[in-house]
């Protein structure tokens, strides 16, 4: 049977329409929570609302693109009675492997955008709900990425980089009150990132290779789902700024 952890919780879920971000919103409706869920994918939030719809669960699922103030706001909004427990911040996108020496403005731009401008308005706007709460927990998916520059290229790494840091930041200040944010760090995840993650240089990529030889597995989305679930439940009470990899020893 599984837990039923977030009855009567509300968890907010980016890139729901796929992914880790669809795997984290099933996994979140199965404890109990009542999802909100949102991506740019409207396709992909009809296919998670047919899975969700198929085990009789209900959600509240958006079309909206992160990046965007205005969607932002619509999203945070959508919970009924304006409450938000959890906000797991899981959208992201890859940067075709591009070093800095190839770097268009539009990539880097985009994937800013994305991987770090969204997941901080998001922050910044379930912040205020959750000091008036008392409590509250961010969770922030990063990657390996994040903690190393031989998985991707230059604006995917930056962007990783600073969510981390996004949520060391988050987790020193709002802690005291109640609200953790903890990071996670996956390696490689069974999931349809690889539209943008199509190399085009054929240099860096080769340089790239040798990391990915240190690879031992390839996660499934639920794995890292649970996470996700369980840093933002009350079993995980002491852990506030962590960033823990789940990466079947990638890094190590």
């Amino acid at each position: 049977m599984t837990q039923q952890r977030y009855t009567g919780r509300v968890a907010l879920v980016t890139g729901a329409g796929s992914g880790i971000g669809q795997a984290t919103a099933l996994r979140l409706a199965r404890e109990g929570a009542r999802v909100v869920g949102c991506d740019v994918d409207a396709a992909g939030l009809e296919a998670t609302a047919k899975l969700l719809a198929a085990e009789r669960y209900e959600a509240d699922l958006l079309n909206a693109d992160i990046t965007v103030q205005g969607d932002v706001e619509r999203v945070v909004a959508a919970p009924p009675g304006g409450f938000v427990d959890l906000l797991a911040n899981v959208a992201g996108i890859m940067d075709y492997f591009l070093p800095v020496g190839e770097l268009d403005d539009e990539t880097w731009d985009r994937v800013i955008a994305v991987n770090l401008t969204g997941p901080m308005r998001l922050c910044r706007a379930v912040v205020p709900i959750m000091r008036t709460n008392g409590e509250g927990a961010i969770v922030n998916v990063s990657s390996i990425g994040g903690l190393t520059g031989s998985v991707a290229g230059t604006a995917y790494v930056s962007a990783k980089h600073g969510l981390i840091g996004l949520t060391r930041s988050l987790a020193y200040l709002y802690g005291p009150e109640g609200i953790r944010t903890n990071a996670v760090c996956p390696g490689g995840v069974r999931t349809n990132i690889g539209r943008t993650a199509f190399p085009k240089s054929d240099w860096a990529f080769r340089r790239f290779e040798q990391s990915f030889d240190r690879e031992s597995r390839t996660a499934e989305p639920d794995e890292i789902a649970a996470l996700v679930a369980w840093l933002g439940s009350a079993e995980a009470r002491n852990v506030n700024g962590a960033v823990i990899t789940s990466d079947g020893g990638w890094t190590a």
